[in-house]
């Protein structure tokens, strides 16, 4: 039995963007690869607004399933995506890499996370049409 691909959706703080790519790809993707989510630094908690959209659009509760984490928390993976950092994306070793460049929510209308959950679904999908050419 060969082991599954390993994604991991990295940003700086690990409570929005990454949060959310990790819970809809632990929904729609399981079958394809393990999806993780990581950063340089963490939050005490995920961001809320974050939390209230993907239960609302997805049924999950990700401060029941899921935490900030730092990039050694995980285990080696082989895909990296960086969610668009606007800043200096964390590093982690891996085999394949891309950028999602997906402005951050935070602070912003209830709708702009909704437009995230969104967009980081059709990528989601996205990425497993390719996921076996990339590694």
């Amino acid at each position: 039995m060969t082991q599954k691909i390993k994604v991991a959706y990295i940003c700086v703080h690990n409570s929005c963007r990454s949060q959310m790519a990790e819970g809809i790809s632990k929904l729609i993707a399981e079958d394809y690869f393990e999806a993780y989510s990581a950063g340089t630094e963490t939050k005490p908690e995920i961001n809320q607004d974050a939390v209230e959209v993907i239960k609302e659009l997805y049924g999950i509760d990700m401060n029941a399933t899921q935490k900030s984490k730092l990039l050694a928390d995980i285990p080696p993976v082989d895909i990296v995506i960086t969610m668009g950092c606007n800043v200096e994306c964390p590093f982690l070793p891996c085999k394949y890499r891309e950028d999602w460049g997906l402005d951050d929510p935070t602070g912003k209308d209830k709708s702009e996370f909704v437009i995230t959950a969104q967009i980081i679904e059709q990528k989601v999908r996205n990425l497993i049409s390719r996921i076996d050419n990339l590694v």
